[in-house]
């Protein structure tokens, strides 16, 4: 059969099946290739909803994980929390081999023979520098010693080269009334905004421990500046029991330095209490008072737990935003009053944080004691009832270290990550 078009174009039948078959054939293609992208549309989408859901899922319960941390985390970030005495420890012991000619004997003396304990700590060009209590005869009762300031560094804050001689200790010099024969104990450290090192150690004539300082720029070469209490209120504490300066001080660009707050120093002192003082140059300090001309006591032991003998400032303490954390030494009572929990006697460190902007104002005490005696050398030595006596924190290499006496005999210490 022939089919004729009106321009005259002939199409045979079988030119004309094809042609249909060609048609049809498109048309079903893109039917079908239709069909299946619209498949493929809804699949796509179904598996956008899916996703949607499971990403708002996920951050849904993120925000519930973070409602529920935040306030323990922020609970815990007004402590330090996590120190871990280190492997190496005790990291320094007496050493009968450093010898030095005592000025007021004129005779050589084994400065260290006897104990080396209660260390501050401060960083400078990336090393750590202790100052450390060294006692010289073995044989002296506690108490009975003399003591000298020692002087050591550290490039990773464990293992210590000592200097040969001793710092600061007892001369011929107008110190001796408060310095002889008992000598210079317990150094705390701190670094002033303008580069001077303020340290704060305890005078022992073996009649009335006095709080002390003496400046230098170098930790080496030190000048005594005296009682920190004999001019103020016209000398009325120069003569009370003084002991242990905490000064306030402030992380800056990795190091601590003194801070002051409204104008002034900041420093927890005393031994059986912590009271507070107040200084413009950190040498000269005044006492804040109660009402009826006595030291206030801004913080005191309590009764049937860790601390119910004493509270003694530990290190320099540190502004923070949570307020101004102080770490200190508290004594168990012996007898009524003591608690079971830790042996009588010992000394245990502690927390406690006073307002930032009111550094008399106490906030909360933390209820448990951070860190205790529990290795050998912690309950042996001149003090068996045990200690780990907190004097010395710097912050190195991105970590904490805590450096500590022990036993009134040996060095320890404890890192917090």
């Amino acid at each position: 059969m022939i089919y004729v078009r009106e321009d005259n174009d002939i199409f045979t039948s079988t030119k004309f099946e094809n042609l249909y078959i060609s048609i049809l054939f498109h048309n079903g293609l893109h039917a079908i290739s239709t069909y299946f992208y619209k498949q493929q549309i809804k699949i796509m989408y179904k598996k956008l909803l899916v996703l949607t859901f499971l990403l708002l899922l996920i951050f849904s319960c993120k925000e519930k994980e973070k409602k529920v941390d935040t306030p323990e985390e922020t609970s815990q970030e007004k402590w330090m929390l996590g120190f871990e005495k280190t492997d190496i420890n005790p990291i320094m012991t007496a050493d009968s081999s450093y010898t030095f000619v005592d000025p007021i004997s004129n005779a050589a003396v084994q400065w260290q023979k006897a104990d080396v304990f209660n260390p501050g700590a401060i960083v400078r060009n990336d090393t750590v520098f202790m100052l450390f209590r060294a006692e010289d005869n073995p044989k002296a009762i506690l108490g009975g010693r003399t003591s000298r300031i020692g002087l050591a560094y550290s490039i990773d804050g464990i293992n210590f080269t000592k200097y040969p001689e001793p710092v600061l200790f007892p001369d011929n010099d107008e110190f001796a009334q408060w310095d002889q024969p008992g000598g210079i104990e317990d150094p705390r450290v701190v670094e002033t905004p303008d580069g001077t090192y303020i340290m704060l150690y305890t005078s022992w004539n073996k009649d009335v421990a006095r709080l002390s300082s003496a400046t230098s720029k170098n930790l080496r070469n030190w000048t005594k500046q005296g009682p920190v209490f004999e001019e103020a209120y016209k000398g009325k504490f120069l003569d009370i029991w003084s002991k242990s300066g905490s000064v306030v001080t402030e992380l800056v660009n990795g190091r601590l330095i003194a801070k002051k707050i409204n104008g002034k120093y900041q420093m927890y002192w005393g031994e059986l209490f912590v009271n507070l003082a107040q200084s413009e140059n950190g040498i000269d300090w005044e006492p804040m008072l109660e009402e009826n001309s006595e030291l206030l006591h801004v913080f005191k032991p309590t009764l049937n737990e860790f601390d119910s003998h004493l509270t003694e400032p530990g290190p320099p303490a540190l502004y923070t935003e949570n307020g101004i954390l102080l770490l200190y030494n508290g004594k168990n009572l012996s007898g009524e009053g003591a608690t079971t929990k830790y042996p009588e006697g010992t000394y245990c460190g502690g927390q406690v944080l006073f307002d930032k902007n009111e550094p008399q104002k106490f906030l909360e005490r933390l209820e448990t004691p951070f860190i205790c005696p529990s290795l050998p050398h912690e309950v042996s030595g001149q003090y068996k009832a045990g200690t780990t006596f907190i004097e010395g924190l710097v912050y190195f290499k991105d970590k904490w270290f805590l450096y500590y006496g022990t036993a009134d005999s040996m060095v320890g210490l404890a890192v917090k990550e």
